[in-house]
């Protein structure tokens, strides 16, 4: 299974405009395999996320995601493969302000029609799984920052997809919410082959994730491992 492509990127390019953000990238991420994107500000990590996820359009170049080349597909057939097979984490919260956190999860679940117990159920095990348990019928206004995020990781994790693309997942939470979430991540990726593409300026994430993956000028790069051993000794030396 762990040879298998969860995604397959193949000379994608993304323009805005004038703006050139990507310039011909190739990326091979494989079933059950966690990848950090790393890069500056406006480098294109976020635009290559989207694109992964069906969200945007590429100018040119294909992308496939478990086998298929979603740049062939039509509006509908991408809006199903995102209900069933992709799981999104976004920077920002994004509750629903009148929900409480169990009420956006099980909100979300109703998208692939899951029956009540089923969504309940999911919804309490993935808020017990970021630790959040006790704020289940708390309103967004009465959470924190970092609480919000939690959620929405719950939120991602519930629907059980078998690719999941979070966009500064730990952004706002602790060095020990951090390292919980990002062990969870770990322990879902092997248990169930799920693959997690996730862009971050977070040093941490280097030690929990099998692959590390630099965008520079447009392309994708790989991190040699020997820097990656180094950031992470480095940190925990701290």
């Amino acid at each position: 299974m762990k040879d298998e492509l969860s995604v397959k990127v193949r000379g994608v390019e993304r323009s805005f405009g004038s703006l050139d953000v990507l310039c011909g990238v190739d990326l091979d991420v494989h079933v059950g395999e966690l990848v950090a994107l790393y890069g500056p500000s406006g480098s294109g990590k976020t635009t290559l996320i989207n694109l992964i996820g069906a969200l945007d359009h590429p100018n040119a170049g294909s992308i496939e995601v478990m086998g298929q080349d979603i740049t062939r597909l039509s509006d509908g057939r991408r809006a199903k493969l995102r209900r069933k097979s992709i799981g999104f984490i976004f920077q920002s919260s994004t509750l629903l302000p009148t929900y409480s956190a169990v009420e956006n999860i099980d909100l979300a679940l109703r998208l692939p029609r899951l029956g009540y117990f089923e969504r309940r159920r999911r919804a309490r095990a993935a808020l017990a799984a970021v630790g959040l348990s006790p704020w289940a019928d708390h309103m967004p206004e009465e959470l924190s920052g970092g609480q919000r995020q939690r959620i929405t990781i719950a939120r991602a994790l519930a629907l059980q997809s078998k690719v999941i693309l979070a966009d500064e997942p730990t952004s706002g939470i602790d060095m020990v919410a951090t390292r919980r979430i990002l062990a969870l991540f770990r322990g879902i990726a092997a248990a169930e082959n799920t693959t997690f593409v996730i862009v971050t300026h977070d040093p941490l994430i280097v030690g929990f994730v099998d692959t590390v993956y630099d965008l520079l000028d447009g392309k994708v790069i790989r991190r040699m491992a020997e820097r990656e051993n180094e950031a992470c000794l480095e940190l925990l030396g701290n």
